[in-house]
Formats: structure tokens, C-alpha cells, sequence
């Protein structure tokens, strides 16, 4: 394995990238690593790069087809841990679910639509929409003081 620092004073934030032919166990352990240490960082792939998320980055992340998402403004990413585990590692962040599939930043909400039956509808950031389960509802409306 080879390590390499470069040192750019125009840089505003410390980016890791890594290169690899293939996701290899080293590799795993090295993300598992990087999360673990920095705890407010999250490592995120796309077109097989991973990269660190900030959970303020974060619009919403959920889970489908087996795999777990997290949407930013740029882009999607797979992540590695699983839904229980990000909702215990984010909820202190803002973070909130709202059906069994799906974890929304509070941050980054436009709105809350009540006018639906037994259900809510949230308008986030970059025009996503997510819908509140029945089993939420109440926990949302908590949260928002209703």
C-alpha cells in the first residue's frame, strides 16, 4: 500500500481519497477505521471512490434494496452501516426517522404537509419529497410540537 500527502495552502477542506483496483478487506478496514475515529464522519461510495460524508451534508438517508443511501446535493452514496446503526449515531445531529426505511435531517426540511390522512409529507432540500409512516406520525408531531 501506498501513502500519499499533498499539501495545498487553496485548500479549504481536507479531502481523502482512496485508489484501489478493487474494495478489498484492507480497504474496509481503513473506512471502518476513518469512521470510527472521526465519529462525526460518515464514509460514503459512489463510482467506486468513497468519501467522507459530514452528516450536515446529509439530506436524507434510507434504505432500498438491500443497500443503504445517503442523498447529498451532490449526489448519492452507498453507505456500509445499517439504517438502526445511523439512526443511533445521527439522531444527536438532527436526524429523525420517519418510516422503517428512511432517516431525514431536520435541517434540512422546507416543510411539513399535514393535509394528508394519517400521514405527513416533507418537502427537503434539492426538491426530494419523503413521506412520514403511520407509525411516525405521532412521533413526528411530537418532535414539531403539534
Amino acid at each position: 500500500m501506498q501513502l500519499e500527502i499533498k499539501i495545498d495552502s487553496t485548500c479549504k477542506e481536507t479531502k481523502i481519497i482512496v485508489i484501489a483496483e478493487k474494495v478489498t478487506d484492507e480497504i474496509n478496514r481503513i473506512v471502518k477505521k476513518l469512521s470510527d475515529e472521526n465519529f462525526e464522519m460518515l464514509a460514503g461510495s459512489r463510482n467506486e471512490a468513497v468519501e467522507l460524508l459530514e452528516p450536515q451534508q446529509i439530506i436524507r438517508i434510507y434504505a432500498s434494496q438491500g443497500k443503504v443511501y445517503a442523498r447529498t446535493k451532490a449526489g448519492e452514496y452507498v453507505l456500509r452501516l445499517r439504517l438502526y446503526e445511523l439512526e443511533e449515531r445521527l439522531e444527536q445531529k438532527g436526524f429523525v426517522r420517519i418510516s422503517n426505511s428512511e432517516l431525514v435531517n431536520l435541517k434540512k426540511v422546507k416543510k411539513f404537509d399535514l393535509s394528508l390522512l394519517g400521514t405527513i409529507c416533507v418537502s427537503l432540500e434539492g426538491g426530494e419529497i419523503a413521506y412520514v409512516s403511520r407509525r411516525y406520525v405521532s412521533k413526528i408531531k411530537t418532535i414539531l410540537g403539534l
